[in-house]
């Protein structure tokens, strides 16, 4: 449930009145608010700005959608109707799909749409049908087959953009997969000129990241499927790795499809290629994990003249054990985080940046001692275990447990030192030993919630340098959002064109839910899309049908929207949109009267 909640402040003898968005959330078993969104005090001054910033948003596209809409007339319709056969029909759901569209033309993909899919003899335009594609992923995602036999006519699609239900069908949706996927850098190439244009973007630095996703199936046919590491937990299943870029406030830029058994490092010449050759060699700076950063990698980055800013392997630690160890020279730049720069040895052109997190030295401590326990228990067993034996073991047998126990459990497998004594007096002819390594703990000590960066940009601060790459979680988020959100993962498709342009499909879709998630943040309505999506769900649209009293054999229809609650009402004046009163219903679509 969401409501709107005042509240007073008495301020140097003024009262002023704000309101906030609240929703009740069941957690731990109890019922608690939680605020959605600031919304001010709603004056004039505010509600002008946010009208103000839908129209730079839709600009002249919402004179576009008018169309749909029946006029508001200042004079009155009147006739004589009969109350008692009055009824309402064909429900549908309005304000989520009708937001889609909204984003959908604000963005000019119908247009670039358009163009690229050119009108021919189909029933449908393919423009229509990459419409109601992407908006179905964004609003409801699901199969094709689901989309056409249960969604689409369940909404109020068929009055925005005037295809009739009994046009959409799973087939025409395979087939606009098919039509699309060769247009994907004309699309990536419009995009970022529109994302550009509204949220006034820089490309001045770029955030790269991996990601995978499996099949269901054996995805035979699809050369690029293939077993590697599942960053999804299924080992078991064919996958595809994607590479997604994107701009430091998470607006995507281009992606790449790889071999479901590449290896991070593999991608990045790719990457870094593919996006320059589309878009110019303008002086970028890179922004990577340490999945990408191997020596190869960075010695490329800095022949070919590329700025980066990347994190390092853990062994670069052993270098600057002295740096770690010294008390002096640490700068706090965040709640929790130390930060010391450090040049290596012999080079002038490179900076180091060790960064140490209190947050994440306790998540490793809880990790390594969670491990050790386990470590030391199945030890112990192994010991009594061998020490109850009346007769001779194989040494090698013991051997291998001991491995299997240090690979389940090998953030702390270097702590402990194993030995096996075979000149035991004893029946099974083995004894185990064991005992902590003193070094181990040691190094434990100084490097727990520590990483380093390494960077050739010699200008920037320390806490610069460090407030950068922690911008990588945006591109980590845009891979949650394509998974959880826009239902990336798994993919059911079996051909490989198919699978591409599957992809293609979520890729337009987190465009929509980006922009709208920038939309509602600089709104002060927060940042999240589904939140506005499901509560719009709500509104819907009908019919009503009103028996006229002078002729009983005929009846007048109205197609009308659902005033909206309270909450919904103030969700979307702060987007500075505009519900219709009456729909106007399609030519094509009056056969119903």
């Amino acid at each position: 449930m969401v409501y709107i909640r005042p509240s007073v402040v008495r301020k140097a003898g003024k009262t002023y009145r704000y309101y906030q968005l609240v929703r009740s959330v069941r957690r731990n078993g109890k019922i608690v608010q939680e605020t959605v969104a600031h919304l001010g005090q709603l004056d004039a001054r505010g509600r002008a700005k946010a009208r103000s910033l839908a129209d730079h948003i839709c600009g002249s596209r919402s004179a576009q959608q008018r169309a749909l809409f029946e006029p508001e007339s200042e004079e009155p319709q009147i006739a004589r109707v009969r109350i008692d056969k009055l009824r309402v029909e064909r429900q549908r759901r309005f304000g989520d799909v009708w937001l889609g569209v909204t984003l959908w033309r604000a963005l000019g993909l119908d247009t670039v749409c358009a163009e690229i899919l050119p009108a021919g003899r189909e029933s449908v335009p393919w423009s229509l049908v990459a419409a109601i594609q992407v908006i179905a992923r964004l609003c409801e995602p699901a199969s094709e087959l689901y989309v056409a036999e249960r969604w689409y006519g369940r909404t109020a699609l068929e009055d925005l953009l005037g295809v009739a239900v009994e046009l959409i069908n799973d087939d025409r949706l395979y087939r606009l997969l098919d039509h699309l996927i060769w247009h994907k850098s004309d699309l990536e190439h419009h995009l970022r000129r529109r994302l550009g244009e509204l949220f006034q973007l820089e490309y001045d630095l770029l955030l790269y990241d991996v990601t995978s996703t499996y099949f269901e199936g054996l995805a035979a046919g699809n050369a690029l499927a293939k077993h590697g590491y599942s960053r999804d937990h299924r080992p078991d299943c064919r996958q595809v790795c994607i590479a997604l870029v994107v701009t430091r406030e998470g607006m995507p830029l281009g992606y790449e499809v790889f071999d479901g058994n590449s290896t991070d490092v593999t991608t990045v010449k790719t990457i870094v290629g593919t996006i320059e050759a589309r878009y110019g060699l303008a002086s970028r700076i890179w922004v990577m994990d340490r999945g990408m950063c191997s020596q190869s990698n960075v010695d490329w980055l800095i022949q070919t003249g590329r700025r980066y800013l990347v994190g390092a392997a853990r062994s670069v630690l052993k270098e600057f054990a002295g740096e770690l160890r010294r008390a002096d020279g640490w700068q706090t730049v965040h709640e929790g985080v130390e930060v010391k720069l450090c040049r290596a040895h012999g080079n002038a052109n490179e900076l180091f940046v060790i960064c140490r997190s209190s947050e994440r030295r306790h998540k490793e401590r809880a990790m390594h001692a969670r491990f050790s326990t386990r470590i030391e228990h199945q030890i112990t067993r192994l010991a009594q275990r061998i020490e109850g034996r009346r007769s001779a073991i194989d040494r090698g047998e013991v051997e291998r447990q001991i491995g299997r126990m240090l690979e389940r459990n090998h953030h702390a497998a270097e702590r402990y030192r194993i030995e096996i004594d075979t000149s035991a007096d004893h029946l099974a002819g083995i004894r185990l030993k064991w005992s902590v390594d003193p070094s181990w703990e040691d190094w434990a000590e100084h490097t727990e919630g520590v990483y380093v960066l390494r960077t050739n940009i010699l200008d920037w601060s320390p806490e610069t340098l460090w407030k950068t790459y922690i911008q990588l979680t945006e591109a980590e988020a845009a891979f949650r959002i394509h998974k959880t959100d826009l239902s990336l993962r798994p993919i059911w498709h079996q051909r490989a064109d198919r699978v591409q342009a599957h992809i293609l499909i979520c890729f337009l879709a987190y465009v929509l839910w980006k922009t709208l998630e920038q939309w509602q943040a600089k709104a002060g309505l927060g940042n999240s899309p589904r939140f506005v999506l499901d509560e719009l769900r709500e509104i819907y649209s009908m019919d009503v049908v009103l028996p006229l009293a002078d002729n009983p054999s005929h009846e007048v229809k109205v197609r009308c929207v659902v005033q909206p609650e309270p909450a919904q009402a103030m969700l979307l004046e702060r987007l500075g949109l505009r519900l219709p009163l009456r729909l106007r219903i399609p030519a094509g679509l009056q056969r119903e009267m």
